[in-house]
C-alpha cells in the first residue's frame, strides 16, 4: 500500500468520559497497562506423567498507568482521585484511549471499563535536577474493548 507507515506510539489521546470534558485531561505523556492475558489451570491426567493439561480459566487485566506533567491548574481528574484517597469516594469511570494518525483520527480506540484510581503520586522534587514534575495515576479496571 503506497503512502502507509506503521503508526507511531507518541501520538495518542486519553479520554475520561465520565469525568471530564476538558482538554488538558486529555494530555498524557505515557500510557502502560493496555494487555489481557488468561489466567491458567493445570488438570493431571491419570496415568500420565509425562505432561499436565492447561486450560483457560479467566481474562486478567494489569493496572492501567497514565502520566502527564503535574498540573496545577483545575483538573477533573485529580478531583476525581482526589475524591477517592481523601473521601474514599469511588466513582468507576470509562476511559477512551485512541492512537491517532496524522490527522488526529483515531486509528484504533481501547475503551477501558469501570476504571477507578487505585494509586496517585507525584515524581520527587529535587534541586539539583532541572526535571518537570511527573504525575502517575494508576487505575484499576474491569476490562477493555478494541475498536478500530
Amino acid at each position: 500500500m503506497a503512502g502507509y507507515y506503521p503508526p507511531v506510539g507518541f501520538h495518542f489521546r486519553v479520554e475520561f468520559s465520565d469525568i471530564s470534558k476538558n482538554d488538558n485531561d486529555t494530555r498524557f505523556q505515557s500510557v502502560t497497562g493496555l494487555s489481557v492475558e488468561y489466567d491458567m489451570e493445570t488438570f493431571k491426567e491419570g496415568g500420565e506423567n509425562r505432561f499436565e493439561h492447561s486450560l483457560p480459566v479467566r481474562t486478567k487485566y494489569p493496572d492501567l498507568v497514565l502520566k502527564r506533567g503535574y498540573l496545577t491548574a483545575d483538573s477533573d481528574v485529580f478531583k476525581w482521585c482526589k475524591k477517592a484517597f481523601q473521601e474514599r469516594e469511588f466513582k468507576p469511570a470509562n476511559l477512551i484511549i485512541s492512537l491517532l494518525n496524522e490527522n488526529h483520527e483515531p486509528l484504533k480506540t481501547w475503551n477501558i471499563v469501570g476504571a477507578w484510581p487505585k494509586k496517585w503520586s507525584v515524581s520527587d522534587f529535587n534541586a539539583e535536577n532541572n526535571a518537570i514534575v511527573i504525575e502517575t495515576l494508576e487505575l484499576r479496571y474491569q476490562f477493555f474493548t478494541i475498536q478500530n
